[in-house]
């Protein structure tokens, strides 16, 4: 298994507890994090290590890139396993399962290549080297209409995840905030880069919320993320925001907005119905290519593509700074028929999605794969 990014490997963790209920006495070696090894992987290199955000910023852990692919297509080559799993990460992963294709090692894709956003030629290239495709969303399988590749969609993975367990008001006092006062929520990413580009004009947007008295604000640290990354930044802008780690859904669930890195994130928080400003900031080559590679897709921010229109605002590159954040939240939050109104679209997004048990169908097609009898 081959998980690259934090989101991956939380979803690549609940597939391998579903099929290890399907095939006990499955041994799993591969790249992922904390999720996975906890659900039994042995990791022969860590997502960390290889997590980016960009073409430059790929630049500095090319090597780890380099290493740990090498490692895998060696042992792809001289101990073929019986299955190869791919979450998601497809600029990595791709050239994984052409390796595990040339090895005879039966490739399934779970989370595929976002091929609806960004180079829609790589189809084909898809259905050469994955067997089976698990996809999860719903408009993905007649993309790959008559290319010869089996795909599925299997339902989202974040509808079994994304909830809350705790009231609102439990939520505040357990962390020191006051239920009486609004809550904005900041996530900021879960790379390094994401941190470096985003966080101080989001804490620079809290100075200027805060203003108002009736608010408070808190950060969701995302668990590939250290504190000691994020707090530099937070004593620099001066400002009244507590680091909070292990609690995200919850925190999200009782916020009256988000400020939000473009990502999975902005999916959770349109499952936990949360109204949020969705921004993000990568280097100026990085975010150009991208611009010239995107078709057909008309914004970055997945509740967006899902609802098929801006239901949420975007700001990007130059227009995310502290300003033009503190006014987008602020008009959310100080206008009702607004708020109220997105909350609407979010649900519908939900809708959308299907139904929840994401994880135990990728399961079962992997199980399929390995020859284990239903």
């Amino acid at each position: 298994m081959v998980a690259g990014e934090a989101s991956g490997d939380v979803h690549g963790a609940d597939f391998l507890r579903a099929l290890r209920t399907r095939v006990p006495d499955l041994e799993v070696f591969g790249i992922g994090g904390a999720g996975l090894r906890t659900a039994g992987m042995r990791t022969i290199g860590d997502a960390g290590e290889i997590s980016t955000i960009g073409l430059v910023e790929g630049a500095s852990r090319l090597r780890a890139l380099v290493r740990l692919y090498r490692a895998l297509v060696h042992t792809l080559r001289t101990e073929p396993p019986d299955l190869c799993v791919l979450v998601d990460f497809p600029e990595f992963n791709l050239r994984v399962a052409r390796a595990a294709k040339r090895a005879g090692v039966p490739v399934l894709y779970y989370i595929g290549p976002q091929v609806w956003a960004w180079r829609r030629g790589r189809v084909r290239t898809i259905a050469r080297r994955v067997d089976r495709l698990a996809v999860v969303f719903p408009f993905e399988p007649e993309l790959y209409a008559g290319q010869g590749c089996a795909v599925e969609f299997v339902g989202h993975p974040l509808l079994d995840r994304a909830r809350a367990t705790r009231a609102r008001d439990a939520t505040l006092r357990e962390h020191g905030l006051d239920p009486a006062k609004s809550l904005v929520v900041l996530l900021p990413g879960s790379r390094s880069k994401e941190i470096d580009y985003l966080l101080p004009d989001m804490l620079g947007a809290v100075r200027e919320l805060a203003v108002a008295r009736d608010r408070q604000f808190a950060l969701a640290l995302a668990h590939t993320v250290a504190h000691s990354e994020v707090e530099p930044f937070v004593r620099r802008a001066g400002v009244d925001v507590p680091v909070i780690a292990g609690d995200t859904y919850n925190l999200v669930a009782a916020a009256d907005i988000a400020l939000v890195t473009s990502g999975t994130a902005t999916l959770e928080c349109a499952l936990l119905e949360c109204p949020m400003v969705i921004v993000y900031r990568t280097a100026a080559l990085t975010y150009a290519v991208g611009r010239i590679l995107i078709r057909g897709v008309e914004h970055i921010g997945m509740p967006n593509i899902v609802a098929g229109r801006e239901i949420v605002p975007e700001l990007l590159q130059g227009q995310a700074t502290s300003t033009r954040i503190a006014a987008t939240a602020r008009a959310i939050l100080e206008t009702p028929g607004r708020r109220a109104a997105m909350l609407a679209d979010l649900r519908s997004v939900r809708a959308r999605l299907g139904r929840g048990g994401a994880a135990a169908r990728a399961a079962d097609i992997a199980a399929e794969m390995l020859g284990v009898p239903a």
